[in-house]
């Protein structure tokens, strides 16, 4: 199970934390994606951190201003978001798949969005 949490309203140059609280399996196994969802686009990847906690950033535009982290202790993995733009606006998601960072297809299990607003 996981539940991704964090987002708001935050004005343009502003910081967000978004977290995903995991249960039921080891962050050590399994891998954590964040991905996001802006009005009329399609769904795309944004990180990804793996069972090794090794973490990958996959957007260009957010490199640089998200990083990405896990505590294994709370069973939750943290996507800081600095620096923040209105093009980051979007409903955001954390899903979980085996070990490995991969594609959003091949990823099996989605938490609920959490909607991260930039507007002045």
């Amino acid at each position: 199970q996981l539940q991704a949490s964090g987002g708001g309203l935050v004005q343009p140059g502003g910081s967000l934390r978004l977290s995903c609280v995991t249960s039921g399996f080891s962050l050590d196994l399994y891998a954590i994606g964040w991905f996001r969802q802006a009005p009329g686009k399609e769904r795309e990847g944004v990180s990804c951190i793996s069972g090794s906690g090794g973490s990958y950033i996959y957007l260009d535009s957010v490199k640089g201003r998200f990083t990405l982290s896990r505590d294994k202790a709370k069973n939750t993995v943290y996507l800081q978001m600095n620096s923040l733009k209105p093009e980051d606006t979007a409903v955001y998601y954390c899903a979980t798949r085996n070990y490995y960072c991969s594609g959003q297809k091949d990823y099996d299990y989605w938490g609920q969005g959490t909607q991260v607003t930039v507007s002045s």
